[in-house]
Parts: C-alpha cells; sequence; structure tokens
C-alpha cells in the first residue's frame, strides 16, 4: 500500500509539532515527495544510513522495517493503545510525539537505525493505513484459537 499524505494533512502536522526538529524535517521531506511516505522513508532511509537497496523482493525500506517491529507494534498493548487513542484524539502533539518516541525505543531493541525523522514517518504510515491493518497478520486467527480453546 503505497500510501500518501495531503498537503492539508502536512501543514497540520507542521503546526501540530512546531517545537520537534525531527518531525519537521520529516514533514519538509513528505512535501518534497508530494505526501508519499514510502518515498520519504526512503529519502531518509538513504540520508542517515546510506543504502536503500536489501534486495529483498520487491519490498521497500519501509515495508522490511516494518516487517522486523510488526509483532513488537501490534504485541505492545501500551504502543498499539496509544495509537488506537491517538486516532480518537489527532490533535495531541503530546500523544503523537509519544508514539514517535516509544517507536524509536522498539526499533531500537531489533537493532534498526532509526531516528525521530524515520520513527515520524513510520507512525504517520501507520495511522495513515491503520493499526489494524498493520496488525492483521500478526494476530491469531480467532475462529482458529477459540477452536484449541474448545477441545482443551
Amino acid at each position: 500500500m503505497n500510501a500518501q499524505l495531503t498537503p492539508v494533512e502536512i501543514q497540520e502536522l507542521q503546526q501540530l509539532l512546531p517545537n520537534d526538529t525531527p518531525a519537521q524535517h520529516a514533514l519538509t521531506t513528505l512535501q518534497h515527495h508530494n505526501g508519499n511516505l514510502e518515498a520519504s522513508f526512503d529519502a531518509l532511509w538513504q540520508e542517515k544510513v546510506g543504502k536503500t537497496d536489501y534486495s529483498r523482493g520487491k519490498k521497500s525500506i519501509l515495508q522490511l522495517t516494518l516487517d522486523e517491529i510488526r509483532a513488537e507494534i501490534c504485541g505492545d498493548d501500551g504502543l498499539r493503545g496509544k495509537i488506537k487513542e491517538y486516532t480518537n484524539n489527532p490533535g495531541s502533539s503530546s500523544l503523537l510525539n509519544s508514539i514517535i518516541g516509544s517507536l524509536v525505543a522498539v526499533a531500537a531493541v531489533h537493532g534498526i537505525p532509526i531516528d525521530g525523522a524515520i520513527a515520524t514517518i513510520v507512525v504517520l504510515y501507520i495511522l495513515k493505513i491503520g493499526i489494524n491493518v498493520l496488525c492483521k497478520y500478526t494476530e491469531p486467527d480467532s475462529e482458529a484459537e477459540q477452536g484449541k480453546n474448545n477441545n482443551s
């Protein structure tokens, strides 16, 4: 899924996070790439790491990063809860900053070198596609789980 933010969404985020230098860098990069989150992620990744081709099929670096941290994002009730809470209150800059900081910490545990700007793009991508879409592949099949529980 190639998610994009509109110019209005980018402007609203710039106003929401005016003193957050990494977020502003991410948002400027988004403007440069016409709101394309994957292209912005790739640009920031190349700026930080220098390498953008990891030769794992046709997945983007953003998708590879999400694959590496998906279980932790989706399995961490605190982080997942913050994301859901933010979707109900999208004007909360402190909540958005908290999500970004939490993502930097989760990525660091997995050895993924993301900074605040890259984490901002990842969080905006997750918010754009929805946490439920991101996590649908990591949640147990409810019918299969129910069948297991009934057979115990």
